[in-house]
């Protein structure tokens, strides 16, 4: 029998890792509002995710109307990992699907890092080492981790935050541009390999975004705004937007979406 599409969101869960900053609340205010459970992930900041789950419940409750009591309102839990631990990476799946009894459906792969340094001689190992952790060990760890459900359930959505980076454009050093280049590379690949299992695999690609850890505001990049063509920082919102059409589109896999306001990134 031919395979129909399947791009309905409510009542899936979704893991969403760094959703204590901007990026990643954007992406979790989407996803309440198409009514999918959610387990948010942080690494330090608990009062940031906690004022998150607050603000999710109320957008809820304006939406629909209705007074929040138990069972109404999507499930969202929040967990604590250090995504730079390969054992706390592996056991925050774990702790995901006993806490909601059931395997995640979407995966957000947003938590990263990175520091402004440019110059190869400034890049210790150290450094090097734990940005490739963060940002390419660990998304691949979470993809291990949740795949298994997905393909039981033929149904999955996979979405890697990445970065113009990737394609050797960006603001920081060759360190980072190798993790987010690494993770381009692995969403490519595994999005071949899943398909058969109807588990779509994507990544979107930002450049310079406001209202994030990385650039809270324009006075963060002096004089860089002046280079975007459309003559400002995109929004956590606009990022959102696009991780959520990869979601609710069963059709689209290996694809990465550069998110720059128009700058070049070839």
């Amino acid at each position: 029998m031919p395979k129909t599409a399947d791009n309905l969101l409510t009542g899936r869960l979704a893991l969403v890792t760094g959703a204590s900053g901007g990026i990643g609340a954007a992406i979790a205010h989407e996803l309440i509002l198409r009514e999918v459970d959610l387990a948010l992930t942080y690494s330090s900041s608990r009062e940031a995710v906690e004022s998150l789950v607050t603000q999710l419940k109320d957008v809820w409750e304006r939406k629909y109307g209705v007074h929040i009591i138990k069972n109404e309102c999507p499930v969202i839990t929040i967990h604590q990992a250090d995504l730079a631990s390969a054992d706390q990476t592996v056991k925050l799946c774990q702790d995901v699907n006993e806490k909601h009894g059931r395997p995640v459906d979407i995966l957000i792969a947003n938590a990263g890092y990175g520091k402004r340094i440019q110059d190869i001689w400034d890049i210790s190992l150290d450094e090097f080492e734990h940005t490739l952790n963060v940002n390419l060990r660990a998304p691949f760890l979470l993809a291990k981790g949740v795949v298994g459900g997905m393909k039981a359930q033929g149904w999955g959505r996979i979405v890697f935050v990445s970065s113009i980076a990737a394609y050797g454009a960006g603001i920081n050093g060759c360190h980072y541009a190798a993790s987010k280049g690494g993770m381009m590379g692995m969403m490519k690949n595994l999005a071949s390999r899943l398909a058969e299992h109807g588990i779509t695999v994507n990544d979107v690609a930002p450049a310079m975004i406001g209202r994030t850890g990385m650039i809270p505001n324009e006075s963060t990049v002096p004089g860089l705004v002046n280079t975007i063509p459309v003559g400002r920082l995109g929004t956590p919102k606009e990022v959102a937007d696009a991780v959520l059409m990869f979601c609710t589109n069963g059709y689209t896999t290996g694809q990465s979406l550069v998110i720059s306001g128009g700058l070049r990134h070839h």
